[in-house]
């Protein structure tokens, strides 16, 4: 789950309310997850596929057959696969996400220890107690608690388990195209998306059912030249020329674009934000072709990648030598691509911009995908476990600007909803960052939440 990382730079601990004792599913969840905490999960520590084997051993202990159970290697990484057979009078299956991996946690800079589960004031602390191990382990310990307790869903459900979605995303695309039959679906649903927001007073305030995701792009920008000797300077440099070229992207602004979503979600939001922003919001979903309105949420750092494609400089190299004239020059573009715009059309546009002196190159590879469309019983199931845990909150769809796993699944044709049940104040957010960290009571009632909108969507079936 992508939120501000400007709570990182906040390390004061508030206490929360006592909370009861908890039960017996509670504390097989908080033991599962302490274990995933500890397994040092990032890149480079080859540790996912052992990860998966320790959650492979749970699943096998809780009666799923080996049968179901598959872990997929992917160099030092691994992908993971189970399958919750139901009894076929529903459907299609439905697809489970979250991640395994974690971005890189530096012991030495954190105030605990970060890959051990420590519970203090309130909060769980560790690496991935956010992003997104929690996940991982409220997808596990429900269908390891369903399954004990003989609940047979009307269709298959799949947890699928990827391993390196906080870097390259290859075992993602490896699934879609190379293990379809195990990962097909009528639809996913993913913990790495959406969730609920709290008040800094601990009061909900909205819940965000994430349909939607930008594509996220890199391309190059490079100048070419023949060189020379600096004490010879000519008109064409190429580290000039590549700035030039950075200057037009910098002034150019994408068309305005909008989806089913961003207008649900604008109207929504609209109703309970102040201002000038706010008044925007109510304006652009009533007429997404209101420039003015859009130009204001342009120009709101939370809000301007919601409207349109977005296009970055984030690096830059050139020349050789201090004394020699530059036989080249690079740029990186980082851009965010708006549901629906095809990667080469957002190439295209650079190209044009620039001019054809300078190469635009797309780096690694990209996937685009639509909107998923806002399907009734999937807005229903997640409204009803979402007032499960918090009655009468608002269930709100809405567009991330960063990027998941999900995106595969949705280039693939299979509509994918971001729906993990965690809420969290702003300021409680660490993801990436240092001190990672989530409620305790958030935890829990994620677990709650998972057992209502599994057995609303793959039931009625049998549990004791």
């Amino acid at each position: 789950m992508l939120k501000s990382l400007l709570a990182s730079l906040l390390t004061c601990s508030v206490a929360l309310p006592a909370l009861a004792a908890p039960d017996a599913n509670q504390v097989q969840a908080r033991d599962i997850f302490s274990h995933l905490i500890a397994f040092k999960t990032e890149i480079g520590q080859g540790q996912v596929p052992v990860m998966a084997s320790y959650l492979a051993d749970q699943f096998r202990a809780a009666g799923f057959p080996d049968s179901d159970i598959h872990i997929i290697p992917h160099g030092e990484t691994a992908a993971m696969v189970v399958r919750y057979r139901g009894n076929g009078t529903g459907g299609k299956p439905i697809a489970l996400m979250a991640h395994m991996d974690v971005v890189t946690a530096k012991p030495e800079d954190w105030q605990r220890d970060p890959f051990k589960l420590i519970e203090e004031n309130g909060y769980f602390y560790g690496r991935g107690t956010e992003d997104i191990k929690s996940g991982v382990t409220v997808l596990a310990a429900n269908f390891i608690q369903l399954k004990k307790a003989g609940f047979v869903p009307t269709r298959d459900l799949i947890i699928v388990y990827t391993g390196d979605e906080e870097t390259s995303q290859d075992t993602m695309n490896d699934l879609v195209k190379s293990h379809r039959d195990l990962v097909d679906a009528e639809f996913a649903l993913n913990t790495d998306a959406g969730g609920g927001e709290l008040g800094e007073d601990g009061k909900p305030l909205v819940f965000g059912l994430q349909t939607a995701e930008k594509a996220y792009a890199d391309f190059e920008l490079t100048t070419r030249n023949s060189g020379g000797h600096s004490s010879l300077p000519r008109a064409d440099n190429a580290i000039y020329e590549l700035a030039d070229a950075l200057k037009k992207v910098q002034g150019y602004a994408f068309p305005v674009m909008s989806n089913d979503t961003t207008v649900a979600s604008f109207k929504a939001l609209g109703a309970s934000t102040q201002g000038k922003v706010g008044q925007a919001m109510r304006d652009f979903a009533k007429d997404p072709h209101d420039a003015a309105a859009a130009a204001v949420l342009a120009a709101e750092p939370s809000e301007v990648g919601k409207t349109r494609t977005t296009c970055v400089a984030t690096m830059l190299r050139g020349g050789h030598a201090d004394n020699a004239l530059p036989q080249s020059a690079t740029a990186n573009i980082n851009c965010r691509v708006f549901p629906g715009v095809a990667i080469e059309t957002v190439r295209k546009t650079l190209q044009d911009l620039v001019g054809s002196k300078v190469e635009v190159t797309l780096i690694g590879h990209a996937v685009a995908s639509d909107a998923s469309p806002l399907r009734p019983d999937v807005v229903a199931a997640v409204t009803k476990a979402v007032h499960s845990i918090r009655p009468g909150v608002a269930v709100t769809p809405v567009q991330e600007s960063g990027a998941t796993d999900g995106i595969y699944f949705r280039a693939a044709g299979i509509p994918t909803y971001g729906v993990n049940g965690m809420f969290m104040k702003n300021s409680d957010s660490f993801a990436h960052g240092l001190n990672e960290r989530v409620p305790v009571k958030s935890f829990y009632d994620d677990l709650a939440y998972w057992h209502v909108l599994l057995t609303t969507l793959a039931g009625p079936g049998t549990a004791k």
